[in-house]
């Protein structure tokens, strides 16, 4: 008992040691108020191309006027985001498999999966399947799956993860850590780059890190979302069930798990299947216009004013989903929370601007792919190279007040060593860091600035509780199985000075980045550092 008091008045000393640096102080009680306001079912969910969403993109502009930020460009706290609705139509679609020649049986859903990848509702296929291996090129890894073959309008099967470590090279692609070459999104983008017509990954639990059923749920029974006017994907994109592609390299003569070890090589080349793909594909396609907002707090140094700061959220969820029981998707961890945050953040940080320019930016789409902050990352309201830092946050800790912090991926950059100050000085600390095994740096709305060369990571919550520690770890754990749920709802009950720790932390954050002499670098060789590099050319 001695040692929570201790740790509570420890706690209290910090926060009150940080209000007399005269700081902005983030309040609990508008936090609540948004976070209990943003996953009502009023909202529907959030969902985007939905009534929900127009709905939030309406309460978010207000609130940021009325906290008071400015535009960041023209009058408008909007930017526009435009989206194409995507859903297979396998029903009116021919598409089959053949393989030496004969076809191979392979039903929508249990076997594969595919949509358009460039929001054109029909394309007609005879394609020939290459299997390209992990589909990687990576010239700092001496890795090219694609060398010595032309796989422009042909079909490229690939494994997803990447190349597994050896006891000769232990640390090729980072290890037992996924790089971003091991995303799906990478594969799907490369094999673009490549000039194929389409794209099918082979999954498996372990590379992929879900069940099956995971990607038959998201790619069969509803509409998915692709960028409508960037630089579009290939024709086709899909996916195929393990026991499919075992079935259809057979059927031309080759042996996927022989293939798949060969793979692992650099010296691997490509291998045509003796297969292609035949027929006509037909996807229902509509145009949807989704909305970013984002408003500033001006800096006030006169030299370092055209320079910014960005804290970021994703505003969506999962909206309106089915016809019967409850129906609503209310992401209130995921990510009313974080949309919550942002908005107590900003009312404070009006009160004190900083030197560099403050911008707090609620990102759309974000579930359908960080489509809103690939949108803004290719149409920045602010100029990229003179952003000093991207700082996300996603599904914030709703449980309570914690000894530490989550900063993996800072220390990609100087944001490490910033944000190890920033949580001292909070009586805190950064949280240890763990192999990053699913890739979790690639999959928030902060990678879209990373891959810009935005020195940029997500503060996620701390797991050192400070109250009931073992009842608070069983909190969070029985968050698990709520994510992506209906379930996951707000609760009056909920203690939030773990929220309200989280966005304090943040905001220090980005005052300490906002206010010091210069703006922060990525660690040399790091991958995406070369983007700021060619930039600043």
């Amino acid at each position: 008992m001695q040692k929570l008091f201790s740790s509570l008045a420890l706690t209290a000393l910090a926060f009150s040691a940080h209000a007399a640096t005269g700081l902005p102080v983030v309040q609990e009680a508008p936090l609540r108020a948004h976070l209990a306001f943003l996953s009502n079912d009023l909202l529907e969910g959030r969902g985007t191309g939905q009534r929900g969403a127009d709905l939030t993109v309406a309460y978010l502009e207000t609130q940021a006027q009325m906290a008071g930020l400015r535009p960041v460009r023209g009058n408008s706290y909007r930017q526009s985001v435009q989206i194409a609705g995507v859903k297979s139509l396998p029903a009116e679609s021919s598409l089959q498999a053949l393989a030496g020649g004969k076809a191979v049986p392979l039903a929508f859903g249990p076997d594969w999966v595919w949509a358009t990848g460039d929001s054109v509702a029909a394309h007609t296929f005879d394609a020939p399947l290459v299997f390209v291996g992990y589909g990687i090129t990576a010239p700092e890894e001496g890795w090219n799956d694609f060398k010595g073959v032309d796989v422009k309008n042909k079909i490229v099967v690939m494994m997803v993860n990447d190349p597994q470590p050896t006891a000769l090279d232990p640390n090729r692609f980072a290890g037992k850590a996924l790089t971003y070459y091991g995303r799906w999104t990478y594969k799907f983008e490369e094999a673009r780059r490549q000039g194929a017509a389409g794209v099918l990954l082979i999954h498996t639990k372990p590379s992929a890190s879900y069940d099956w059923s995971v990607v038959q749920n998201s790619w069969s029974g509803s509409e998915r979302f692709q960028l409508a006017d960037r630089t579009a994907g290939t024709p086709l994109q899909g996916w195929i069930a393990e026991d499919a592609a075992r079935r259809l390299f057979a059927a031309g003569g080759q042996d996927l798990d022989a293939l798949r070890a060969q793979a692992e090589s650099k010296d691997f080349k490509a291998v045509a299947l003796n297969a292609k793909l035949s027929g006509e594909m037909k996807s229902a396609v509509r145009k949807v216009e989704q909305f970013n907002i984002a408003g500033m707090v001006p800096g006030t140094d006169p030299a370092l004013k055209d320079e910014a700061v960005i804290y970021s959220g994703h505003w969506d969820h999962l909206g309106q989903q089915g016809d019967s029981g409850d129906t609503i998707y209310n992401g209130a961890v995921d990510n009313a929370s974080g949309t919550a945050g942002l908005l107590a953040m900003a009312q404070e940080a009006v009160k004190k601007p900083a030197k560099r320019t403050q911008i707090f930016l609620w990102v759309a789409a974000e579930e359908q792919g960080l489509l809103g902050s690939a949108a803004y990352a290719a149409d920045p309201l602010w100029p990229l190279n003179k952003t000093a830092a991207a700082l996300n946050l996603d599904s914030l800790n709703f449980v309570g007040a914690t000894h530490d912090i989550g900063a993996q991926g800072s220390e990609r950059t100087d944001l490490g060593a910033m944000a190890a100050t920033v949580a001292k000085s909070m009586g805190m600390h950064i949280a240890q860091a763990r192999p990053d095994l699913a890739g979790g740096y690639f999959r928030s709305d902060h990678f879209s600035f990373a891959k810009a060369g935005v020195p940029a990571f997500s503060i996620n919550g701390g797991r050192e509780y400070i109250k009931d520690v073992a009842a608070s770890k069983a909190k969070a754990a029985a968050y698990g199985p709520r994510y992506h749920q209906v379930t996951d709802e707000y609760d009056a009950s909920w203690d939030l000075s773990g929220m309200t720790q989280q966005a304090q932390f943040t905001l220090n954050l980005g005052q300490a980045v906002a206010n010091a002499a210069k703006m922060p670098a990525w660690k040399a060789g790091d991958a995406f550092g070369k983007a700021r590099e060619q930039a600043a050319k």
